[in-house]
């Protein structure tokens, strides 16, 4: 009597549920650490555009400056060119004047708004002589 060898073949088609479960992990952990490391360059790009926009403003304040050595439309606040950042879209900060514009001083803002309104630099500002600030230090 013959004997017949029956061999069995063992073959992996497909993953163990502890490499998928360890795979799902490691995806995770980028995921916590990246997330919020792009968070905080998209607000930063905002606020870089809202300090643009500012200085911008700022230049057309000091070329009305220059044509009649008064900042003010005949006594009154100037109405700006543009009242948000960015200029287009959606607004991320809403830009204005903080307290009277004088003869020969002004001080602009750029308040943080929907999506920028958890940014820890907070309120913008800037003024005639080119002070500039923040509620931290670091932020222009």
């Amino acid at each position: 009597m013959q004997e017949i060898k029956i061999m069995k073949t063992n073959s992996h088609a497909g993953f163990t549920l502890i490499e998928l479960v360890i795979a799902v992990a490691i995806i995770a952990i980028l995921a916590a650490i990246a997330l919020p490391l792009y968070q905080n360059q998209v607000e930063q790009t905002r606020r870089t555009t809202a300090q643009a926009d500012l200085l911008e403003l700022t230049q057309w304040m000091e070329r009305r400056y220059s044509n009649g050595f008064d900042y003010r439309d005949a006594g009154n606040d100037p109405v700006l060119p543009f009242s948000q950042s960015p200029q287009n879209g959606t607004a991320f900060y809403n830009i204005s004047f903080t307290g009277a514009v004088t003869r020969d001083t002004f001080t602009l803002q750029a308040v943080p708004t929907a999506a920028q309104a958890n940014d820890d630099c907070g309120t913008l500002t800037v003024d005639e002589q080119g002070n500039r600030g923040a509620a931290q230090a670091g932020c222009w």
